[in-house]
């Protein structure tokens, strides 16, 4: 199954009965926001995946980043609540260019579900399509008791204890004034991980929303120092790093490491070193 899906493809699939829709819309901001959208108006049949609440281990403040990795047999319990076995395909969207909907898209990876896109454009391309329905109603979830535990991953993650930048190529999601340290709205410690670079998830977008063609992916990560490091993705809370993951396969690299705790596991702890400013 491709990373992407097209508004007219998902359009074409809602009726089939293997397609599974999931509303990914959060506001870092406001966490009621995306589930009040989500109320008043989501793609017919989609059920709603809350970034905090299923998409999230709960944050230990001190010691865990904003956004921890779920439990992962807490995880494959949520997924069998969906409804969702090995021959449903999965699509994720939101309004916030595909952030969290590439969070939702790595975690059904990371339990071997290879079936999950990510709609292009997500919620407001749908809006565009004058043909493309909405609804306010809530499906029903009939679970299943597929058990992911026998499934290979299909992601790859990394604890903060293993970071290490002579070894690792480290990309930062992160919009460049969080990343040199000249602007800092949630965390509270402002830069980056020393040795890491600069790849802001918005890059991956073109004016409409959409993902860029493979061609001009490829082009953005050709900065990579060396090819050969395992490249490692991070972010504020390991929600955009899945962007820049999903980006790197579209373009055709292969996967990255995801460094789920990121900056704001990174800067709990004060001898841990940062960097401000261009390196």
């Amino acid at each position: 199954m491709n990373e992407l899906i097209s508004v007219n493809s998902l359009a074409s699939k809602l009726e089939q009965t293997n397609c599974r829709v999931f509303d990914c819309r959060f506001n870092l901001m406001d966490p009621e926001a995306g589930r009040k959208a989500y109320q008043e108006a989501h793609i017919p049949g989609a059920y709603y995946a809350d970034l905090n609440q299923h998409l999230s281990a709960p944050h230990v403040p001190g010691k865990t980043g904003r956004h921890p990795l779920p439990d992962k047999q807490g995880w494959i319990e949520q997924v069998q609540n969906w409804g969702i076995t090995p021959e449903i395909n999965v699509v994720a969207y939101d309004d916030a260019g595909g952030a969290f909907a590439a969070r939702l898209w790595w975690l059904l990876r990371w339990i071997g579900h290879e079936k999950v896109s990510v709609l292009d454009g997500g919620w407001q391309a749908w809006l565009a399509n004058p043909d493309a329905p909405s609804s306010s109603d809530e499906p029903d979830c009939v679970p299943s008791d597929y058990n992911y535990a026998a499934q290979k991953s299909l992601t790859r993650e990394i604890d903060v204890d293993a970071i290490d930048v002579r070894q690792q190529e480290l990309l930062d999601a992160r919009e460049l004034p969080r990343y040199l340290g000249e602007q800092e709205p949630i965390d509270p410690v402002a830069g980056h991980i020393p040795g890491a670079i600069c790849m802001p998830m918005s890059a991956n977008l073109d004016d409409n929303g959409k993902f860029k063609n493979p061609g001009e992916l490829k082009a953005k990560f050709s900065a990579l120092k060396n090819e050969k490091k395992d490249v490692v993705c991070y972010c504020g809370s390991g929600v955009s790093a899945t962007h820049n993951i999903l980006a790197m396969k579209i373009a055709g690299y292969a996967e990255p490491i995801l460094y789920a705790g990121s900056w704001s596991e990174w800067i709990t702890d004060p001898s841990r070193p940062v960097a401000t400013g261009v390196e």
